[in-house]
């Protein structure tokens, strides 16, 4: 069971801490999936703030490969758009494109961690190639149908986990909102 528990649960990309969660943790590269990882199923674009973590996260010096299954030529566009090294047909959850990808990043074991969305595959993949595991709430429910089958199970093996809170998204947001408040202005209303 140990293979298919992720070493850590969070809801989506961005509540994953770059200081904290990945450099204060040795992590300089991350195996990082696409599909409902950072790029909707349903329409294929990447949110806003997932958009702008990538950035953050590259700027404070996080290397990124992209790792998928996905077979059709828009992945590759898809990496091209980003400027990141990609390994496509990948085959997860079989380790060789775990280390393909470490190759590509130039980057040792101990220093890299696989984000994904799913435990039959990132996960699992993960840890058979000996690397720690991120797992991520999906980030919409459309998937394929053999994916949702999957899904039913992850259900059972996460039980009653939930993904890690986000504190450090919500200190950051109210840092930034005060970062941005008039000087001298009050504090916000709470007539809501």
């Amino acid at each position: 069971m140990a293979l298919l528990t992720p070493d850590r649960y969070f809801s989506r990309i961005t509540a994953i801490d770059i200081e904290a969660d990945l450099l204060g943790r040795g992590y300089r590269a991350v195996l990082l999936d696409i599909d409902n990882t950072i790029r909707a199923r349903d329409t294929h674009q990447v949110p806003r703030d997932v958009g702008l973590w990538l950035g953050r996260a590259r700027t404070a010096g996080v290397d990124f490969c992209l790792v998928s299954n996905n077979w059709h030529s828009d992945v590759y566009q898809f990496a091209g758009e980003l400027e990141l090294p990609i390994v496509a047909k990948a085959m997860k959850p079989v380790p060789a494109a775990f280390m393909v990808a470490l190759r590509k990043l130039k980057a040792p074991r101990s220093e890299a961690v696989v984000v994904g969305d799913q435990l039959a595959t990132d996960v699992l993949g993960a840890h058979l190639a000996g690397l720690p595991a991120y797992m991520l709430q999906p980030l919409v429910e459309q998937d394929l149908p053999h994916t949702l089958l999957l899904r039913n199970a992850e259900r059972v093996i996460l039980g009653d986990r939930k993904p890690e809170p986000a504190v450090h998204m919500r200190q950051a947001g109210d840092e930034l909102a005060a970062s941005c408040a008039p000087a001298g202005a009050g504090s916000p209303s709470s007539s809501e």
